[in-house]
């Protein structure tokens, strides 16, 4: 405003007649007119704002900014405005978000989170739809523990909440190696399902698949007890003098 004032032109200072003192007069009844006439632009405004406002005080609270102004007539006008959100607030996520996925965390995979908060129209703070790594990250920023990892590493047991158990764990449970494990997946032959392509199997295993896909125990055999067992049949005999 200071800066509109030095630049705005002097008026000079003259006697007005009687008809231009009328119409001044007219036009300070309908001050409201003037302002919203299609014809007045924006630096008509400007400039009318400046002619009648002396000065403007701003305390800044919480939440609001109050605004105090100060007439040219020395009254004054308090108004409160919300006070404008900084950067990091615009794209903050919705709590509401933030209350949903703590709910589906412990029996859902990050993937699985992303796909369900889309359907339910959920966006993350910048709009965007959700991903699996925006939900890892939530759950990094916001301290979510995920109980269905991607990561076999973070199952200590060998199994998620939502039931699935790493591929060495049924590889242990079925007597076969995880090669086995990864192509019976692959095939059908078992229930298992990858967060990402060449990322761990999480298989689904029951009773009855167990039972029917179970390999029975291989006995092993060490070098020694096999050359003991080779040399056992001799041992009864005698030497002829």
């Amino acid at each position: 405003m200071e800066r509109d004032a030095t630049l705005r032109p002097q008026l000079a200072s003259r006697l007005v007649d009687p008809e231009e003192q009328r119409r001044v007069l007219a036009l300070a009844q309908d001050l409201s007119k003037v302002w919203h006439a299609p014809t007045t632009p924006q630096t008509a405004r400007k400039q009318l704002l400046g002619y009648l406002i002396k000065d403007v005080t701003l305390c800044r609270g919480e939440t609001t900014i109050q605004v105090a102004i100060r007439w040219q007539t020395e009254a004054c006008t308090v108004v409160e405005v919300p006070r404008p959100k900084r950067s990091y607030e615009v794209r903050r996520t919705n709590p509401v978000v933030i209350a949903r996925l703590r709910a589906l965390a412990p029996e859902h995979t990050d993937c699985q989170i992303a796909a369900l908060l889309d359907q339910e129209g959920f966006r993350s703070g910048t709009g965007q739809r959700f991903t699996q790594n925006i939900v890892k990250q939530l759950r990094y920023t916001y301290s979510i523990v995920s109980g269905c990892p991607d990561r076999p590493a973070a199952c200590a047991q060998g199994y998620r909440a939502d039931g699935r158990c790493s591929s060495k764990t049924a590889a242990n449970l079925l007597n076969v190696n995880e090669s086995t494990i990864a192509d019976w997946c692959k095939s059908g032959i078992l229930d298992g399902i990858q967060s990402a392509r060449h990322g761990p199997w999480w298989i689904k295993l029951t009773a009855e698949t167990i039972a029917r896909l179970r390999k029975p125990t291989r006995r092993s055999w060490s070098r020694r007890s096999m050359s003991r067992s080779k040399r056992s049949p001799g041992m009864g005999r005698t030497s002829s003098s």
